[in-house]
């Protein structure tokens, strides 16, 4: 019998139990948005990504560190097939079709009982592009059109645009502070055209859903306190995909110049002869502070905002930071990267003349679904954190702006 064409469907996942089989770039891709419908999700791999290992390590998925076994689609809706097994690929795909349960496979389309649709979303609407010909199925295609009715309903036209050619060379695109809608349009742009995109964890995430499966993902995800990928490694990969003619994106979190290393990629590629394009980001250092309700200047409270790197503790003979001047500012004060250092800086500042009373915000996954705001003050910062298991990524803002806005403490 000739096969028909997909019938397309929306599944509503929202906790239910969802199976992704393999931890690794196409799990990394497809993750966020099974998170972002809610899926109860089992990745069942012996390895990840470390985009994937921070998933798990957040409680957006559970992981189970080992092969597919049978009875592993058992009670499932849907399922991810993408292991590097195609042994397992084919035993999972048929446990799949006995207990009629929808299945994708990343190695065998045609085997599998659902299909994965290009999808894009822009105001609300989730559009999906799947093709009718089955004796052509061109994702490069679908992409493009999926591109256009996402554009089209950006821009109130719908009118798709002509297709765009792609340059080689290196963008260092700024993502915004995680939610996909802070990206600027460049951005968004640049990244629909790439050939190789180079992304790191604090990243827009789930744009990687949206690229074609032609893109080629490169996980330049740096954990806290975990995996990394070496910066020279980060360079070089860079600089190999450019010199094969290759359009190549660096997706990094917030501003690339903002405690991005962006400029360190920029000299390399620049010594190499690779020319580079760099698209400004929007910085978490006042956008996470923006979506929590907290200005980090206002009038009659702060005329200035200070920006500090908490990487390094005040004590640590490493740190460039003049502590015991920005003790004596007046203004607002930001702290990247320091949610295990607050306890050391609250105490260089107060031991500087700043008032143990000054409040402080943390706000955690800013801009993202998982948002979330603990507030205390520089005497008690230590303790809040401890108590309430604030982890990185977060935004630390200290000063009066903090009691400012209608999220501040009652």
């Amino acid at each position: 019998m000739a096969e028909s064409p997909a019938y397309p469907v929306g599944l509503r996942l929202t906790a239910r139990r969802t199976v992704v089989l393999g931890g690794g770039q196409v799990a990394q891709r497809r993750l966020p948005a099974l998170i972002a419908a809610g899926a109860d999700i089992t990745l069942v791999s012996p390895t990840a990504t470390p985009s994937v290992e921070a998933m798990a390590d957040a409680g957006e998925i559970t992981w189970e560190r080992r092969r597919y076994e049978h009875g592993d689609l058992k009670d499932t809706w849907y399922a991810l097939i993408a292991t590097s097994d195609p042994e397992a690929n084919r035993a999972a795909s048929a446990e799949g079709e006995a207990h009629r349960v929808w299945c994708v496979r990343s190695d065998d389309a045609e085997a599998a009982t659902a299909l994965t649709p290009a999808t894009g979303r822009s105001e609300g609407v989730t559009v999906a592009i799947l093709t009718t010909d089955i004796d052509d199925r061109d994702p490069r295609r679908t992409a493009a059109i999926r591109d256009a009715v996402v554009e089209g309903l950006r821009d109130g036209t719908l009118a798709a645009p002509q297709q765009r050619t792609r340059t080689p060379g290196v963008a260092l695109v700024g993502g915004g502070p995680g939610d996909p809608d802070l990206i600027t349009v460049r951005g968004r742009r640049l990244l629909a055209e790439a050939d190789v995109v180079i992304a790191d964890r604090l990243g827009p995430r789930d744009l990687l859903d949206e690229l074609p499966p032609h893109v080629e993902v490169i996980d330049a995800a740096k954990i806290p306190y975990g995996r990394f990928m070496a910066q020279e490694a980060i360079n070089n990969a860079l600089i190999e995909h450019a010199k094969q003619g290759k359009s190549v994106v660096r997706l990094k979190g917030g501003d690339p110049f903002v405690f991005g290393r962006g400029m360190e990629e920029a000299q390399a590629l620049a010594e190499a002869g690779i020319s580079c394009t760099v698209v400004p980001g929007i910085s978490s250092s006042i956008s996470v502070p923006g979506a929590a309700g907290i200005p980090v200047t206002h009038r009659g409270v702060a005329h200035e905002f200070t920006v500090v790197s908490g990487h390094v503790a005040p004590d640590d003979e490493r740190s460039l930071v003049d502590w015991p001047s920005l003790a004596k500012l007046r203004g607002t004060l930001v702290i990247l990267m320091g949610v295990d250092k607050i306890g050391k800086i609250a105490e260089a500042l107060t031991a500087h003349g700043r008032s143990p009373g000054t409040p402080v915000a943390l706000i955690q996954e800013g801009t993202t679904a998982a948002q979330r705001r603990v507030d205390a003050t520089l005497g008690t910062v230590a303790a809040e954190v401890a108590a309430h298991e604030v982890k990185p990524p977060a935004v630390i803002v200290i000063g009066e702006v903090v009691n400012v806005g209608p999220g501040g403490p009652a």
